[in-house]
């Protein structure tokens, strides 16, 4: 057991540079929390005014989860996937073994955008498998009786929350919900006490608050990380807000993560690396369906065998 906790962890700004030419905020991986369950990165780009054009590049052992809060993308992989993705839609591409993907703003003009963009580490059960891609245009959701105020209005992204299951596939025992809390409400949310969990602040104000009668008030992109032995936190908002929540089982494989590979060695990156800068490359992550020779090439390996991502706290 990890065990109650309660560590503000604050984004840092990120370049991209490039052809994407834009800044993201990134919480996850943190020095000392490299993994929230199986969620083992986060970024959020926007909201900015962008022309995004993220050419065909690869990812091995993981899921991208891609939750738009403004604007429209367009996802294209070598599954042959060609979707727009739009606001309460989820784009879920499973890496497996290998899979490459773009992603590019619509129009070309800038345009508002602004989004969260998830990946979570695939286990040893999954990791090796074949790559797939799923979009759901509907997810359920679940209102949470408030505690005073007016109740809270959930969607469950993926994973289970309070009784309700996302439709989209998972490997892993998780949970990621976006909830909505209105002026001057205040809300419980349950928790499973064997999974950890934290919440980011996307908009307004919120505080949130446990049974010893702490109390820690977030700014907005801030991550609050409340570990497990939970039964529940209540969150408070004076002008609105609007939350994330991530959490799940806690994920006790060795995770060795470097650009967009999740693996458990240096050497299964290193051959990652190696395949798509090859001839390799289109026998193991396929050609992305209506691009050409375009591609992100990937950066030279650091000089140092790269290790496991472990805990701190």
């Amino acid at each position: 057991m990890i065990g109650q906790r309660s560590i503000l962890l604050e984004p840092r700004e990120v370049p991209l540079g490039g052809v994407r030419g834009m800044n993201v905020l990134r919480t996850l991986p943190n020095r000392d929390i490299p993994t929230i369950g199986a969620w083992c990165f986060l970024d959020r780009f926007g909201p900015d005014e962008v022309r995004m054009r993220v050419e065909p590049h690869p990812h091995i052992g993981l899921q991208t989860v891609t939750w738009p809060l403004v604007g429209e993308q367009r996802h294209r992989d070598s599954l042959d996937s060609d979707v727009t993705l739009r606001r309460g839609q989820l784009n879920l591409m499973t890496a497996g073994n290998g899979i490459s993907h773009s992603e590019y703003s619509l129009g070309d003009g800038p345009i508002a955008l602004d989004a969260l963009q998830f990946w979570v580490a695939l286990p040893e059960s999954a990791r090796h498998g074949a790559p797939g891609f799923e979009q759901h245009r509907s997810l359920p959701t679940v209102t949470l009786q408030a505690d005073s105020g007016s109740d809270a209005e959930v969607t469950v992204v993926l994973g289970a929350f309070a009784g309700v299951r996302s439709p989209a596939t998972v490997h892993t025992p998780i949970v990621g919900a976006e909830i909505a809390l209105t002026a001057g409400s205040r809300v419980t949310l349950p928790f499973d006490p064997a999974w950890e969990y934290a919440i980011v602040l996307v908009e307004g104000d919120v505080t949130v608050s446990d049974d010893a009668g702490e109390d820690r008030m977030l700014a907005q992109n801030d991550m609050l990380y409340l570990g497990d032995s939970r039964t529940s936190v209540t969150v408070s908002s004076g002008h609105g807000a609007l939350i994330f929540v991530l959490g799940g089982e806690p994920f006790d494989e060795d995770l060795v993560m470097w650009w967009n590979f999740a693996a458990r060695t240096h050497d299964e990156i290193a051959q990652a690396r190696s395949d798509w800068e090859t001839d390799a490359a289109s026998a193991r992550f396929g050609r992305v369906v209506n691009h050409g020779d375009e591609r992100i090439p990937a950066p030279e390996l650091p000089h140092v065998t790269l290790k496991p991502r472990r805990r701190r706290i």
